[in-house]
């Protein structure tokens, strides 16, 4: 846990994705996240998190549902929401803190 608190902190955006490998929604997301990562490039950093197996992190970011994307930047939280977006969507509602 302490590798994702230092990550967190990072002055580089983080977009946590909490994901499950059972998770549909979750599948559907991981080709919007890569084609969000190549969109922005250098400008955020893509973190994708297994609450299966870092049930820790699950709980102390209090993740009820997957998948639930969040927004971190110099340890301050932007930007939570739980679902699947399309791109369009993602790049309107993380963006504008990018």
């Amino acid at each position: 846990m302490g590798k994702f608190n230092d990550i967190i902190q990072s002055p580089t955006p983080t977009l946590v994705d909490f994901y499950a490998t059972w998770c549909g929604p979750c599948k559907m997301m991981a080709p919007t996240l890569e084609q969000f990562k190549q969109f922005y490039g250098e400008k955020v950093r893509v973190l994708k998190i297994d609450v299966d197996k870092n049930p820790a992190i699950a709980d102390q970011m209090k993740i009820r549902g997957v998948p639930t994307l969040i927004l971190f930047k110099d340890g301050k939280l932007l930007w939570r929401e739980s679902g699947a977006f399309p791109l369009n969507a993602l790049k309107e509602k993380v963006g504008k803190f990018l």
